[in-house]
């Protein structure tokens, strides 16, 4: 009874929600996505008989390759949420890639598989049900339900009792997340740490570092480069600031904030991707995939995401394996666990950052304190195939 309560809600808030869809699907951002995941264009149901596993967006997607690099990628299957996402998989090398649809096309777009692996927090009814309905052996893993969302968690309790139902093995991030999985339904849950710490951070393209110490203001949200170049010593002539905003599409919004602070003043400014140099005093990265080479280079990072409300923070893992000078805001909900690995993280609040940034000398270089390979989930993919 619930799965067809559950449908009839869903499609009539699919009906209710078309003119927004079709208006939304106008954007730049979305005119590949939300066709491909509400109206199914350019996305076809998956072969059968392969490894299916499903991402949200660029961070999730990116996880998973010491799971990819487990199989021949003509037999993984790959199912998204982002554009981000989307793109990061192809980076990858993966073949079969798709938006995952929404829940009312599930019954009709899933297809017999030889397994599902879920990442995170991706918990779609519709997805395990049809799944588990096809004999489809589903595996949550990486799972954690941050302290601000266990509240929420709660008040649905009822739908994630329902959800948990079809999925068959959950691997936690902590024992913290495991308690909150099975207060909520959960069976079988073994704890097996971040697959953020599986894989070894790596660069794509080696810069020669410049002469001057470079701090980088690493994946950026909104407000907070203006609280960074608030907070910058940009009278230290040996300092050089390099911004690289999370998302593509603010890259010209950061550029315009430079423009119309520096554009008249003794300060300078570049885009990447015009001057593939480190020149100037602040350069705006507006290339993808820059990211770790950067930090390779680099001698302080200020981890975004972590200074405004929502974002709940970024992976502290990739400038702490390059040891720089690691420096957070306090927001990191998201990220809470990973930053337990790091040694000599800086979490501040905003009213800290100019002081710490003008002080750099009184910072410890950060590192990785226990970057231990497991292979417990390995382990159990390999099981489920045999």
């Amino acid at each position: 009874m619930f799965k067809y309560i559950y449908y009839t809600v869903a499609l009539v808030i699919y009906i209710l929600t078309l003119p927004y869809l079709y208006f939304k699907s106008k954007n730049i951002k979305y005119k590949i996505s939300i066709p491909a995941k509400f109206f199914l264009k350019n996305n076809p149901k998956f072969q059968p008989n392969k490894i299916w596993f499903h991402s949200c967006s660029h961070g999730e997607t990116n996880s998973l390759q010491p799971l990819f690099d487990m199989f021949d990628k003509n037999n993984i299957n790959l199912s998204v949420m982002t554009n981000t996402g989307f793109e990061q998989a192809k980076k990858i090398g993966i073949k079969n890639i798709r938006y995952l649809p929404f829940e009312i096309f599930l019954p009709f777009w899933i297809t017999k598989q030889k397994l599902l692996i879920v990442t995170e927090a991706e918990l779609w009814y519709m997805l395990f049900l049809v799944a588990k309905s096809k004999n489809i052996p589903t595996v949550l893993i990486n799972a954690r339900i941050s302290d601000r969302s266990y509240k929420n968690y709660q008040k649905f309790s009822f739908l994630y009792k329902h959800i948990f139902q079809n999925i068959d093995k959950i691997f936690a991030q902590t024992s913290i997340d495991k308690q909150r999985l099975e207060s909520l339904g959960a069976k079988d849950v073994t704890v097996a740490g971040n697959i953020k710490l599986y894989q070894i951070p790596t660069i794509t393209k080696e810069y020669k570092k410049p002469n001057k110490t470079i701090f980088t203001a690493g994946s950026t949200h909104q407000d907070e480069e203006i609280l960074i170049l608030d907070s910058f010593d940009f009278n230290n002539k040996n300092n050089k600031l390099i911004i690289v905003p999370r998302h593509p599409e603010r890259f010209d919004e950061v550029y315009n904030i430079l423009k119309k602070r520096y554009q008249n003043s003794n300060i300078t400014y570049h885009k990447f991707s015009q001057q593939e140099n480190f020149n100037s005093d602040i350069i705006l990265i507006d290339k993808m995939g820059e990211l770790n080479n950067i930090y390779a280079i680099s001698d302080v990072v200020i981890l975004g995401g972590s200074f405004i409300a929502d974002a709940g923070g970024h992976n502290p893992v990739e400038p702490a394996f390059f040891k720089t000078k690691l420096i957070s805001g306090e927001t990191i909900f998201n990220q809470k666990a990973l930053f337990e690995y790091i040694d000599n993280c800086y979490l501040i609040s905003n009213n800290q950052l100019k002081d710490k940034l003008h002080n750099i000398d009184q910072l410890k270089n950060s590192s990785l304190s226990n970057n231990i390979h497991n292979d417990i989930i390995k382990q159990y993919i390999h099981s489920k195939l045999n």
